[in-house]
This record gives C-alpha cells, sequence and structure tokens, in this order.
C-alpha cells in the first residue's frame, strides 16, 4: 500500500515538474543587460530598454521584459503596440530619470497602443523630481507647459500595474489617459507634501479603472478623476500626504465628456488637505454632469475637509465667478464616514444655484472636531436637494 502511494506521489511530482518546465520553455526573457544597459546609474539605457520592447513586441509567445537589480538611468522612452502577444515588463531595480533639459514633451515611460499589459517586479521608479520642482510653473493660472508625467498609459486595455514603486515625480506620478479596463494593485506612489502637481494617479477619458490596496502620499490629489471617465471603483487605498481623492476640476474646458460611476470604498486618509472631493469651476463653457457616486466606509484622521462638494472652484487669484458651474451633480452618497476633522466645517456641499445637486445621500457621518473649548464640527449646505439618515456628526444641513 504504501510502495502504491510513492509511486502515485512521483508520478504527480514529474507531472508538475514537465508542467512547469514546460511553461519555463515557453517564456522567452527579453532582460535589457542583454541590449546594451549598463546597471551604473549614469549611462544612458534608454535604447537598450526600446529595443528589448521591440523584440518582445514583435515575438509571438509568453515574453517578459527584464529590467534587473540595480540602478539604470534610462530617458523619455515611447513603448508602444500593437504586440503579437500580451506584454510583460518586470522591474526589480531601480529606473532612473534624466534631468528635465533631455525632456521634449511630458511623458517619461509612455506605454501607447498595447492590448494585455502587465507592469510588475517590486522595482522603483524615480523621477527625481526635486531639482524639477522649482521650473513648475502651472500653479498660477498662467497656460504653461507641464512638466513629464512619470508613467503614462495611453489608448491601453486589459493592463495590470502591480507591486512597483514611484518616487518623487517631476509632475504626475500616473496618468491613464483614453484607457480600459485598468487594475492598479499594491502600488506604492511618495512625494512630499509640498511638491507641485505630483498627483498619485490621474484619470482621464478611461473606463473601467480599479486602484486597490495601494498607499499614496504626494503634494496634491492622491487620485484625481478628471472629464470622460466611468467605472472608476478605488478600495482599500491609503491616502496622506496629499490633498485627497478627487473628481474633478469639471467644467473648465468645452467638449468635456461626463464623469459616471465612481466608487471610493475603504480607504484611509491622515493629514490631507481633503478627504472626498466633488470640484468644478463657474462659468462652465458647457452643461455636463458627474453622477451616480458611492463614498463609503472611510476613516478621516486630522482631515481639513473631510466631505466637499466645490461648485465655485478657483485655486487662482482671480476666477471668472459671472455665472454659475453647469456641471449637474446628482445621485452622490457619502455613508460610514467617520474620524475627525482638522477643521470647524467637516461637511461642505456647495452645490450650484444655476444647476442644483440632485438626490445627494448622507448616511451614518461621524467627524469629530477637536478645536477650541465648546466648539464642534459643523455643516454647510447650499442649492442642495437630498437626505440624511442615522448618525450625522456634524448635524446635516440636508
Amino acid at each position: 500500500m504504501g510502495t502504491s502511494r510513492s509511486m502515485v506521489l512521483a508520478l504527480h511530482v514529474l507531472c508538475l515538474f514537465k508542467i512547469w518546465t514546460g511553461a519555463e520553455a515557453s517564456l522567452k526573457v527579453f532582460n535589457v543587460k542583454d541590449f546594451g544597459a549598463t546597471s551604473d546609474g549614469e549611462t544612458d539605457a534608454s535604447k537598450a530598454l526600446v529595443d528589448a520592447w521591440k523584440a518582445a513586441c514583435d515575438f509571438d509567445g509568453t515574453n517578459r521584459i527584464l529590467i534587473p537589480e540595480g540602478t539604470f538611468l534610462i530617458g523619455q522612452v515611447v513603448l508602444k503596440g500593437p504586440c503579437k502577444s500580451p506584454m510583460v515588463l518586470q522591474v526589480k531595480g531601480m529606473v532612473k530619470a534624466p534631468d528635465l533639459d533631455k525632456f521634449t514633451s511630458e511623458g517619461w515611460f509612455e506605454f501607447q497602443y498595447v492590448d494585455g499589459l502587465t507592469v510588475t517586479g517590486g522595482g522603483k521608479f524615480d523621477g527625481q523630481g526635486p531639482r524639477a520642482w522649482p521650473r513648475n510653473k502651472c500653479s498660477g493660472g498662467q497656460k504653461c507647459q507641464p512638466l513629464p508625467t512619470s508613467l503614462r498609459f495611453s489608448f491601453v486595455t486589459n493592463a495590470t500595474i502591480r507591486g512597483i514603486s514611484s518616487i518623487d515625480s517631476k509632475f504626475f506620478h500616473v496618468m491613464i489617459f483614453a484607457s480600459k479596463n485598468v487594475n492598479l494593485q499594491n502600488v506604492k506612489i511618495s512625494a512630499p507634501g509640498d511638491s507641485p502637481n505630483t498627483d498619485g494617479i490621474h484619470i482621464a477619458l478611461s473606463s473601467g479603472i480599479h486602484i486597490s490596496r495601494s498607499v499614496i502620499g504626494t503634494g496634491d490629489d492622491c487620485v484625481s478623476i478628471g472629464p470622460g471617465n466611468s467605472d472608476v471603483r478605488i478600495t482599500n487605498v491609503f491616502c496622506g500626504p496629499g490633498h485627497g481623492i478627487s473628481v474633478g476640476s469639471l467644467g473648465k474646458d468645452p467638449n468635456e465628456g461626463d464623469v459616471v460611476g465612481l466608487t471610493v470604498k475603504n480607504c484611509t486618509f491622515t493629514d490631507t488637505d481633503n478627504g472626498v472631493r466633488i470640484k468644478t469651476w463657474p462659468s462652465s463653457p458647457v452643461r455636463t454632469s458627474a453622477s451616480h457616486f458611492t463614498f463609503e466606509d472611510l476613516v478621516m484622521k486630522n482631515v481639513r475637509n473631510p466631505i466637499v462638494i466645490d461648485q465655485q472652484y478657483c485655486p487662482y487669484s482671480a476666477c471668472d465667478m459671472k455665472s454659475p458651474s453647469l456641471v449637474k451633480i446628482s445621485d452622490v452618497v457619502f455613508e460610514n464616514i467617520r474620524g475627525s476633522s482638522a477643521t470647524k466645517v467637516a461637511v461642505n456641499l456647495l452645490c450650484s444655484g444655476g444647476v442644483p445637486c440632485q438626490n445627494v445621500k448622507l448616511s451614518d457621518i461621524d467627524l469629530d472636531y477637536f478645536g477650541p473649548e465648546g466648539e464642534s464640527s459643523e455643516s454647510t449646505c447650499s442649492n442642495v436637494k437630498g437626505v440624511s439618515s442615522g448618525l450625522q456628526v456634524p448635524p446635516s444641513c440636508i
């Protein structure tokens, strides 16, 4: 009986070995070192990476482009599809960006027109931001040339970005543009709280985007959702420092698309300027809408503005305030949001006088304010139609 079991076990192990070795045999690894890259952190490895990408893109089979351990200086690259098979970029080492004068456009690593992409490996993308931030001129309202985004995904479908880190981007850390079905998991993003325009993840004109189990601390929004997006989910994200998770700003430019379908759930905000925020410009050029949002099961720790709708958003010294925002906000749920506000007004719902917010729900809100003795948190509302239920700290204004 024992011999029979041993034989069965041996055959099982043999089968697993054949499956494993067969899978390994079918995998082709394109190591950037084999294409001339040097891991000294000083020699430009851009061409080696692009050549490795092109070779893998033309390979009809399971591939892996490998940036191994070490420090690699890689300049501005565009990694373009379509490719014959799904693409995998495995980054194990440190990838370092060059100085700003080496850039000719607004991206450092840009992936374009790829269907089936994985970026993984546990490595780091260092944008070398501190030397570029003093040259950021995009915070005063004037027309400016944005600094480069570290990782840009344009016209990408069915992608996974998992287990990587981005530090000190010159501008945005990650931009997802005109893409579908993109999952970001276990991503770490960091920049100092005073670094300008270093949004963690910015989403534009995309659908089916899911951000989960990630830690984001920057000098701007942890996640920002621009116009033209649908079906965005943000779950189990730790945000701080930064400006929180923001929808917008919306309603500034003509031909903007609607934002439909956002879920922010099981997230924690620590020492951020805002928690969850919807922001739109006054004097919108066209009518658009933002609808079907759920902000649920959130923890606020010393957040200056935990819950915000601001339809008079004006980050500059002067804005056109002649007419109200034309962005219609509707079907928004704030549920089970608890913790502490760093300011007296914990809930601020400032909606448009032209198109008031519709069907806004506050449910089980518990946000304390630890201010001077005797003061407690407050809520303010204008042009809001909705309901409140359950615990309401501060007392609801709708």
